[in-house]
């Protein structure tokens, strides 16, 4: 399993926007984006550093491998 970087959640609003994802609401810290195509949320704090568990749950929420996630940044 690949190492993760240490990312912001804007390279990872970036990274998901790029296959679809959209903004659709924040509630406090927490922005909500939404892939109208395949009907999935991902939950992303507004952190300058996002901990690596989050991270794999936030993959994990798009449907994607960390392979996949690293391609996009």
């Amino acid at each position: 399993m690949p190492h993760l970087p240490n990312v912001s959640a804007s390279k990872v609003i970036k990274a998901l926007c790029k296959i679809g994802y959209v903004f659709n609401r924040q509630k406090g810290s927490h922005i909500i984006l939404v892939n109208p195509e395949r009907h999935k949320i991902a939950v992303i704090p507004n952190r300058k550093e996002i901990p690596t568990g989050t991270l794999r749950a936030i993959i994990n929420e798009a449907g994607l491998t960390v392979e996949e996630f690293l391609k996009l940044l």
